[in-house]
């Protein structure tokens, strides 16, 4: 009998309680998976923290100033959206989101300073800029003659001659280093990448007055032009600061060859010279060409070196190794500190042709180091059925 009313006590109690189906579950989703109804909490938590702030700043207090107005209901605007966030879709989601929010934050603060300095460059630099400027340099150019007269094609002749010398000096060497740290198992490895690194860190003006010290002050008086001011001493500092460049990007795409395709080289009796030169070099190409399309940008548009190297010259000098000679980054600096205006406009115009060199040496570095797995995936499934059909007739021609 007991047993009996526990049995339907038990029974009453299972009926009393709330069904699985009616309790409340957190969606599972997937931390990349955006609805819209998460595009109205992000808008409603930014809503939400503006008007928060402007109680407290502008109702509640004296007052604050625009920045801290904007970064208390930035962070108030992250708390918010955090907190609803990790209500609705769960904590780990919450957290990528959250993340993601800031990353997109820090990106547009830097995006806009860089818009705007193009835009202003751009639209300064038109007003000069004319196809005359890649074809005439500054002789017989007055204060008084606009900006459009003369122009910057001696400035651009000295810089690819500069920049080309300063390439051929420090790529045979940065490629020898890169092979050295990565290749190698010797003992001066390590001190060698610490001189690396430290010639990373190294201000590019101490590239200029190391090559001012060492080659041009101790043989001024000697008469021997190759060590005056000329193009030559400026693709040494140049080629300084160019090397750590090419040589860590280098370094850094030779360990992403893999280590089967050395030790099968290895195997067969190739020796380590003969690997590298073989298998790795040809492996690693087109990250190698990144790193040189990098170390030319960053040395494109160094200015302080060539203020104790090159010196300037607004004539045309086409000889590197005999007298000062102009470059881009030196024809904008002395343009800009000029008095007159159609000076200074002119040297916004040479600085946007810099631009557009850096850009395009950056362009090209993006199409060298594009993904070409898909296109390779796409021609291999072009190719498939055009074998299968090979095959097929060259069966068919052998059963005839």
């Amino acid at each position: 009998m007991t047993s009996t009313i526990e049995t339907n006590a038990e029974a009453m109690s299972s009926t009393t309680r709330i069904p699985p189906s009616k309790k409340r579950k957190r969606i599972a989703r997937r931390p990349r998976e955006f609805t819209t109804f998460d595009v109205w909490i992000l808008v409603g938590s930014i809503v939400s923290a503006i008007c928060l702030n402007w109680l407290i700043f502008y109702r509640l207090t004296s007052g604050a100033s625009a920045f801290g107005f904007f970064l208390g209901s930035y962070v108030t605007f992250l708390v918010i959206f955090a907190a609803v966030t990790a209500d609705r879709v769960g904590r780990l989601v919450a957290t990528d989101r959250l993340m993601t929010v800031v990353v997109v934050s820090a990106a547009t603060v830097v995006f806009i300073p860089l818009v705007l300095l193009i835009g202003y460059i751009l639209v300064e630099g038109l007003k000069a800029l004319r196809p005359g400027f890649f074809f005439n340099d500054q002789q017989g150019v007055t204060p008084i003659m606009p900006a459009t007269s003369g122009g910057g094609y001696h400035a651009i002749i000295g810089t690819i001659e500069q920049v080309g010398l300063a390439l051929l000096w420090s790529l045979p060497l940065a490629l020898a280093a890169a092979v050295f740290l990565n290749e190698s198992r010797s003992k001066w490895r390590r001190p060698v990448r610490i001189f690396v690194d430290a010639m990373s860190g190294l201000p590019s003006i101490v590239a200029g007055l190391f090559i001012f010290a060492t080659l041009i002050l101790p043989f001024a008086k000697s008469g021997n032009p190759l060590f005056g001011y000329n193009g030559f001493m400026a693709s040494l500092a140049l080629a300084i600061t160019m090397l750590p460049t090419i040589t860590r990007t280098v370094e850094v795409v030779l360990r992403l060859v893999p280590d089967g395709l050395r030790e099968a080289s290895l195997a067969l009796g190739a020796s380590r010279a003969r690997t590298v030169w073989s298998v790795v070099f040809p492996t690693s190409r087109t990250g190698m060409t990144t790193a040189v399309v990098l170390g030319i940008a960053r040395a494109v548009g160094e200015t302080a070196p060539l203020l104790f190297t090159s010196f300037g010259y607004d004539l045309m000098n086409s000889n590197p190794f005999a007298g000062s000679q102009e470059s881009l980054p030196l024809f904008v600096y002395r343009n800009i500190r000029k008095p007159d205006i159609s000076a200074v406009q002119r040297g916004f115009a040479g600085a946007l042709v810099l631009m557009l060199i850096v850009l395009g040496l950056f362009a090209i570095a993006r199409f060298i180091g594009r993904d070409r797995s898909k296109r390779r995936a796409k021609a291999s499934r072009q190719s498939a059925p055009n074998s299968q059909n090979a095959k097929t007739q060259l069966a068919k021609g052998v059963a005839k």
